[in-house]
């Protein structure tokens, strides 16, 4: 579904260059749970950063169902982002005037949606997240758990075809952090949207489908959760590695 073919991203400070990524290659499978770590400064963030279509590499390609992503304009890439991949984030970005159930809507109504379609659409993602009586509350009457889940509805509402989320469980304890991980691989279970997660929870990563880790700028490590553990576009068994 989503390859990254070769990507380097090279950031300049003055004379100075910074190597936050060095030549990464992974694929992201239609219907999986990804998981991003690596300590800080790894490169983890830049990475979310380039599949989400927020940047650029400064080398290599970066395909969506085959599609160069690289060589689209700032507006085509607008598009991209809106129509095809979600954000969820650590501290939820919601907006604080909106209710739970404006919040979800918005992303649909920019672009453009029908009302009607949209309260459709957002009743069956309340229901998705167990968030259906909180629909009227805004965001300073929630909990940080609850703020989540009405974070991951948005992002799921344009049915993205990937959902980056960065540091999901970042911000939250350990019981609802365990809702957002079991939620996170319920959407990825579906099948319909692949889930990409940069995380320093070591929770996510068992029940992640493959494990990417990153460390100072290049791939270390690209796991299968049943020990396949693949580089270089080679598959070798985690006892020959």
């Amino acid at each position: 579904m989503i390859e990254v073919k070769n990507v380097s991203r090279i950031f300049s400070l003055g004379e100075q260059e910074v190597v936050a990524l060095r030549d990464i290659s992974a694929r992201i499978e239609s219907g999986e749970l990804t998981c991003v770590v690596g300590p800080s400064g790894a490169g983890k963030s830049t990475l979310m950063h380039l599949i989400g279509c927020l940047d650029r590499p400064t080398s290599g390609e970066i395909l969506f169902d085959g599609q160069a992503v690289t060589a689209l304009d700032d507006d085509a890439l607008s598009v991209l982002r809106r129509d095809r991949i979600g954000f969820v984030f650590q501290f939820f970005n919601l907006m604080p005037t909106l209710t739970a159930e404006e919040n979800i809507a918005l992303p649909r109504l920019i672009a453009g949606r029908e009302l009607e379609e949209v309260r459709n659409k957002v009743d069956g993602l309340l229901e998705v997240v167990g968030m259906t009586k909180r629909r009227h509350h805004k965001p300073d009457q929630l909990s940080g758990g609850e703020l989540q889940r009405i974070a991951i509805a948005r992002a799921m509402i344009n049915d993205p075809l990937i959902i980056l989320a960065d540091e999901p469980t970042g911000n939250l304890d350990t019981a609802n952090g365990d809702v957002v991980i079991s939620l996170l691989r319920e959407i990825s279970a579906r099948g319909t949207s692949s889930v990409v997660v940069a995380t320093h929870n070591a929770a996510l990563t068992k029940v992640a489908d493959s494990t990417l880790a990153l460390l100072d700028g290049k791939l270390e490590s690209w796991t299968r959760r049943d020990g396949t553990r693949i580089l270089e576009n080679r598959t070798l068994e985690t006892q020959g590695a």
